[in-house]
């Protein structure tokens, strides 16, 4: 029987340069927040910028799970009020013809434990996912590179966009027919153009789980969701298609998620300080650890959903130090986000709070 690694801090290996890599995205998050405020008249997001829905619902441990399944917040049974955030990973409010990878940004609230950093006055626990199990940089400084191309293409003509992306959707599929997948053609719009309903989200990078190390996964269960796995979505002459086909079917029949957990057995093929080395299923499977149950409801009405988008911020530091983020690319992330929610606070004058139940978001 394989046994799962136990964590330690001296898993993590702080490279020399931090601290300037982490200056020099904050210097790019600025610039990007800094190009879309004069564009848009307010401040958005640096990244994962366009929401496609905003939705309530009910995260419930489940019982009985094995010692090594049972940490954190999952470390006895409960249930929590929780709010998720469907997005795209670009940081400009695009045509949804430009295809790029899909986010989900799970906020689970109300959670005890000893906080990280930062949050000791807040009392949620956030979950970032990407419908990828790898993220597309090794480190931090790579990051930064494939940011500052990012950057330099935010305020570039949208027409150019959607023909780059139509040219990069064939390739994708192509590569993707003889078994190959390549985040950076999907992150720069060769993503495939699925609804996000059916998609499976991964954390990518990993995080301490109480004793342990893991990635997460919140997947697709409910027929009516997996139905939609795959499944293309119309975005021709539909700026705002995803939006649009999310509040359908929310409406229609809400839906149920396993939030999935992957333990590290292997330090050398599971490496913590690089993401883009996909950790083997077959070594260490995902194991669900809670359900998320979301009741059908408008997960976008504009006017109300703008400003609850506007006043709600996830960050992967968010938590409680049961489920600390780890690597070089997780470290980078904190300030960086956290200075992204700063500038959209103070351009748009909306100060954010951290909800502790969902009257909370529904009053913003």
């Amino acid at each position: 029987m394989t046994h799962p690694v136990r964590f330690h801090p001296s898993i993590e290996q702080i490279k020399p340069d931090e601290a300037e890599t982490i200056r020099g995205l904050e210097e790019q998050f600025d610039s990007i927040q800094e190009t879309t405020a004069k564009d848009y008249k307010s401040g958005v997001r640096a990244v994962h910028a366009k929401a496609h829905g905003i939705a309530i619902g009910r995260l419930t441990v489940a019982a009985g799970l094995p010692p090594e399944l049972a940490q954190g917040i999952f470390s006895h049974p409960a249930s929590f009020d929780a709010v998720i955030r469907i997005s795209t990973n670009a940081g400009d409010v695009l045509d949804d013809a430009i295809a790029l990878p899909r986010g989900l940004a799970l906020k689970v609230m109300d959670v005890a434990g000893e906080r990280l950093p930062g949050s000791e006055n807040e009392t949620s626990q956030d979950f970032i996912m990407v419908n990828g199990p790898v993220f597309a940089a090794p480190n931090a400084a790579a990051f930064l590179k494939n940011l500052k191309l990012l950057s330099k293409t935010t305020d570039v003509a949208e027409g150019g966009k959607k023909l780059l992306s139509s040219v990069l959707q064939g390739v994708n599929a192509a590569l993707s027919a003889v078994g190959y997948e390549s985040p950076t053609i999907q992150q720069m719009g060769g993503a495939p153009q699925v609804h996000p309903l059916g998609e499976t989200y991964y954390t990518q990078t990993p995080f301490r789980y109480g004793d342990y190390i893991a990635k997460l996964s919140l997947a697709p269960v409910a027929p009516a969701l997996t139905s939609l796995t795959d499944v293309k979505i119309d975005v021709k002459d539909r700026p705002d298609a995803l939006r649009e086909d999310v509040s359908r079917d929310m409406i229609e029949h809400g839906g149920r998620w396993e939030l999935r957990v992957q333990l590290n057995t292997d330090l050398d093929k599971m490496p913590v300080e690089d993401p883009t080395i996909e950790w083997s299923e077959e070594e260490s499977p995902f194991v669900t650890v809670a359900t998320l149950d979301i009741e059908p409801q408008i997960s976008w009405q504009h006017g109300t959903s703008d400003r609850q988008d506007d006043a709600l911020s996830f960050n992967i530091c968010r938590g409680t130090t049961s489920h600390q983020p780890l690597g070089n690319v997780n470290r980078a992330r904190n300030d960086t986000y956290r200075r992204s929610t700063a500038f959209r606070a103070q351009v748009n004058g909306c100060p954010m709070h951290d909800p502790r139940k969902p009257q909370d978001i529904a009053a913003e």
